[in-house]
């Protein structure tokens, strides 16, 4: 069975993920806007990586667009995605509700990316100034582990690519080889 792996990365996690999986399953590892439709429809297994912004996973919307065309060719569709936080139930929830609410059978991972203020564009550096002001205004004694790493993640860069992380992926595709 053929397998491909198309991303779409902003600072890097997400492409550094595509790559060690594609690595693990020898095969074709592009961005999402460099692979048509038909091109991706020739592969049995289609891994789409992308990276969450306010919930939404970026260059998703490829997938979704094209879902039933997915389904009618039986495409094993694989969709990880890159955050930083760990998240609990309720967010886990909200982004499934956001993505992937009419795209059922779709296996979906979670896995933790990284974040350095400095590098940082213009744009994301105002939005993620906005949001640190959301997240100061919490109470000291409120603020759970994610909110106190993230706040100190602006200060010190954090990493949490991790190449271990992708080995439930491997397994999913092997599954359906």
């Amino acid at each position: 069975m053929k397998s491909i792996v198309v991303y779409e990365s902003r600072y890097g996690s997400t492409e550094r993920y595509a790559n060690w999986i594609g690595q693990e399953l020898k095969c074709k590892v592009c961005k999402i806007s460099d692979i048509g439709l038909e091109e991706l429809l020739s592969y049995d297994n289609i891994v789409f990586g992308g990276w969450l912004h306010a919930g939404n996973i970026k260059g998703l919307k490829n997938i979704s667009d094209n879902i039933e065309k997915f389904k009618n060719n039986n495409k094993n569709l694989i969709v990880f995605y890159v955050g930083l936080s760990i998240l609990d139930e309720r967010a886990y929830k909200e982004i499934y509700e956001k993505n992937f609410k009419d795209m059922d059978g779709i296996k979906t991972f979670y896995v933790r990316g990284a974040f350095n203020f400095q590098k940082l564009n213009f744009g994301d550096k105002m939005m993620m100034k906005a949001f640190k002001l959301v997240l100061k205004k919490q109470k000291e004694e409120e603020m759970d582990d994610n909110t106190r790493g993230m706040l100190q993640a602006y200060d010190t860069p954090v990493d949490f690519v991790c190449k271990d992380a992708i080995n439930p992926i491997i397994e999913s595709v092997n599954y359906n080889k």
